[in-house]
């Protein structure tokens, strides 16, 4: 069995174990050793990071081939039309690259979730609205780079869902520990050929 963490990473938290130009990391929150993270998310994003103690594992989380699918909740600057969401979902030039198709949604801003700190700052003239994205690729401020493309720049970003994994229930800083059974093989194209089912076992927001 392999064990993952599913980590909710505050917004300010690098991706890696040491602190660096001010910011904490993962080890202000996580005392276990031989896990490392599968992908990583930028300091200034919140939401689900998934470490595991498995190489092969984290390869197969981390790698855009192997197609896992990575949900996020993304508040705007603007109101999303139709004409952005239908070039979200068809693919977005970036120049440098093409984005693979997404899904891509309006959606109401989420009740549960909770107040980032520091506050977003907000300009009054301007709207604000929520869209979930989902892709698969996972480069480089990927998402920030595709709403900005289609006019709706990108005030604050949440990873909730990586494969068959989400936050849940996990609050901010917190982590929940599973065990999973890695298929011996793994396709490496889309679809829900990831890890086995989860086994729940421990983690810091267990009361």
């Amino acid at each position: 069995m392999s064990r993952i963490i599913l980590f909710n990473k505050p917004w300010g938290v690098l991706s890696q174990f040491t602190s660096e130009d001010g910011h904490p990391g993962l080890s202000e929150y996580i005392d276990l050793p031989g896990f490392y993270a599968a992908g990583r998310l930028d300091a200034d994003s919140e939401g689900l990071l998934i470490l595991t103690d498995d190489g092969g594992l984290q390869h197969r989380l981390a790698h855009p081939r192997f197609g896992k699918e990575k949900t996020y909740l993304v508040q705007v600057e603007g109101e999303p039309n139709d004409a952005a969401l239908a070039v979200l979902r068809q693919g977005v030039d970036l120049g440098d690259f093409v984005t693979r198709p997404a899904k891509a949604g309006r959606i109401a801003e989420p009740e549960s979730l909770w107040p980032r700190d520091p506050p977003v700052r907000f300009r009054k003239a301007i709207p604000t609205s929520w869209i979930e994205l989902t892709i698969q690729e996972g480069k480089n401020r990927q998402v920030r780079r595709m709403t900005a493309k289609v006019g709706l720049p990108t005030l604050r970003l949440i990873r909730w869902r990586l494969g068959d994994w989400s936050l849940d229930d996990i609050a901010p800083g917190k982590w929940r520990m599973e065990e999973v059974s890695p298929p011996r093989s793994v396709p490496a194209t889309g679809g829900r050929g990831g890890p086995g089912g989860p086994r729940r076992s421990r983690g810091s927001d267990r009361p």
